[in-house]
Formats: C-alpha cells, structure tokens, sequence
C-alpha cells in the first residue's frame, strides 16, 4: 500500500493541473521547479510533495 496524503495536497496538485496541465510532465524534477514558478509554497518538503503527486497524476493520465 502506497503513503496516504493529505487532502490540502491533493487539492493544491489538482488545482495546478486543472489551471496548468500542458505546463507539467511525468519527471519529478521537472515539475518541483514549475511548481515553485506557478505557485507560492511556504516549504521545500510541501513543494515536493505536492510535485511527486502532480507527477503521480501525470503518470496516471498518459495510460
């Protein structure tokens, strides 16, 4: 079983995708520095967290 995250997270990646979802792709790295561009988040770890499910998300949408 996988790490269950938080709804603010989950809101927070959703609501980029929706607003920017050419923008991201399935490389985490890439989408760590575009969240920073397109988004005001306090800290690297909640900027990371919100990247990897963004990117998880990304995954999901290319099968």
């Amino acid at each position: 079983m996988g790490r269950v995250r938080q709804l603010f997270i989950k809101r927070t990646a959703l609501e980029l995708i929706k607003k920017y979802k050419d923008y991201f792709t399935t490389d985490f790295e890439e989408n760590k520095k575009r969240v920073e561009d397109v988004a005001e988040i306090s800290t690297k770890r909640l900027r990371n967290r919100i990247a990897g499910y963004i990117t998880h998300k990304m995954k999901q949408m290319q099968r």
